[in-house]
């Protein structure tokens, strides 16, 4: 592991908004992270697979009222939007170093009420593991709250068309989608709108810069 990778590591330890919970065992902030970490009752979102963490802080300061929670096991990663999140005194984006797999040992029923998926792994040979498949939607459905809402934003047909056919095949009910997200955005579009679907992450850059087209899709599990 290289020396900035270990400085890293090392920083997030004392970093006030970044929490790591034991692997295999229920968190001490599960259930409690309105009242404990964000102390107000506003709604959760959680950006599962957050990487650096780009789209939690950006749409942190686009929704003051919503509290954000970043998702992802790399320190090394986390580390920069956590950075960032701190030094402009951002007080609701806070980051969870932890694989996802443990998602529902750190929320209970209902805690949830949206989750964004950005740019995850396309895994393709591994179906099962792709977080759009149903293993993972049921544990995103034990923590969300009733008519919460998941969005998809990627660059992978794979993937994207893997989800659009788990919608279709287990009658989820799809409230948007795009297999062209930057071509279809209506000229009318309110600037705030248009500048949630703009934020881009470290990935979508590097994807869009190759002439990738990016899709996006949302729909809730009821």
């Amino acid at each position: 592991m290289g020396k900035d990778k270990l400085r890293r590591f090392a920083a997030i330890k004392d970093f006030e908004n970044v929490f790591e919970p034991e692997r295999e065992h229920d968190f001490e902030l599960k259930g409690k992270w309105r009242e404990s970490v964000f102390q107000n009752d506003n709604p959760i979102v959680l950006e599962l697979g957050c990487g650096k963490g780009e789209y939690s802080v950006g749409l942190g300061k686009h929704y003051a009222d919503k509290n954000f929670i970043g998702v992802d096991l790399k320190g090394n990663r986390i580390y920069v939007g956590a950075k960032e999140a701190l030094e402009t005194g951002m007080k609701n984006v806070v980051f969870l170093r932890s694989r996802i797999d443990y998602i529902t040992n750190s929320f209970v029923e209902n805690e949830v009420d949206e989750i964004w998926l950005t740019f995850s792994d396309p895994q393709p040979n591994k179906p099962r593991k792709r977080l759009t498949s149903p293993l993972f939607i049921e544990r995103y459905r034990k923590i969300l709250k009733p008519g919460g809402i998941i969005h998809v934003k990627t660059d992978s047909d794979v993937l994207f068309e893997y989800t659009e056919l788990q919608i279709k095949k287990n009658n989820y009910h799809c409230l948007e989608l795009t297999w062209d997200l930057y071509g279809s955005l209506p000229e009318d579009l309110d600037e705030e709108t248009k500048s949630i679907f703009y934020i881009k992450t470290h990935y979508e850059k590097l994807f869009t810069s190759r002439g990738h087209v990016i899709k996006y899709c949302k729909f809730k599990l009821d």
